[in-house]
């Protein structure tokens, strides 16, 4: 498993890292490493080949084939919340994979006029506008096609339950990622062949081991109620095929669903 670590992250850990570039680790030896966005390890599925990039606000593992995130994972507090209205959209090829791993900015190119997709953020813009990694979340590997209704409907209202969650309880740990179920039309300007997600989920965790977790199909209304769509967390770990808290076998012990509206 290749490991990548942005700069900033890499001055945090060492003094004695001198040159910053990829690190390769044995998927073993991986397993050990404790990673601050991962409450309970970061999830590992039985064949994880992917490079696991990790930034100052959110790691993730990038799928060579799929071209997008398996998986993004974050931690969400009142002090890394802010107001995302007044921030830009300045999207940005990610420097850390090579162009036949990821899409680039250009692929997205006429999607919303054409298949109507916005660029729908993984690790959510208002969850880092009060941190000065914000523009972190517009690299175009925590951005994946997102069905306009349901990108601004009800996924967009579960992401403000979180941070309102987060403001609650001190903090919350997300983990979210995309699902490949149903045939999806591509993205009309993109030069790699890739896959458009049929569906998203997002579980949402505390240390205590109190979760929530949500699965949405790309062509739900705009007026559907996020809450819609709770499911369990081994349903997603079974249609994923990940194992989303490898330290913990026994979570969840409660739920987080009033904390979150539901």
């Amino acid at each position: 498993m290749k490991i990548r670590i942005s700069a900033t992250v890499w001055f945090l850990c060492t003094a004695l890292v001198i040159e910053i570039s990829s690190v390769l680790i044995d998927s073993a030896e991986a397993r050990d490493i404790h990673i601050a966005h991962c409450l309970a390890g970061c999830p590992e599925s039985a064949a994880d080949s992917n490079p696991l990039v990790v930034r100052e606000i959110f790691t993730f593992s990038a799928n060579d084939e799929t071209k997008l995130a398996d998986w993004v994972a974050y931690k969400v507090t009142p002090s890394t919340i802010g107001t995302s209205s007044s921030l830009n959209r300045s999207w940005k090829d990610d420097e850390f994979l090579d162009d036949p791993q990821v899409l680039e900015r250009d692929d997205y190119k006429y999607a919303h006029r054409e298949v109507g997709y916005d660029r729908g953020h993984l690790a959510p813009l208002a969850a880092f506008a009060g941190t000065v990694y914000w523009r972190a979340t517009n690299i175009i590997s925590n951005i994946a096609p997102q069905k306009s209704d349901m990108n601004q409907g009800a996924w967009r209202y579960l992401e403000t339950a979180v941070r309102d969650a987060a403001y609650e309880l001190g903090g919350v740990y997300v983990i979210t990622g995309p699902l490949y179920e149903e045939p999806m039309p591509e993205l009309p300007n993109a030069d790699e062949v890739h896959e458009v997600p049929s569906a998203y989920w997002k579980v949402i965790s505390t240390p205590n081991g109190r979760l929530s977790a949500f699965v949405m199909d790309q062509d739900i209304p705009r007026d559907a109620d996020y809450c819609a769509y709770t499911v369990s967390l081994s349903e997603i770990e079974e249609r994923t095929d990940l194992d989303l808290f490898p330290r913990e076998p026994g979570w969840p012990k409660n739920s987080l669903d009033a904390q979150l509206g539901c």
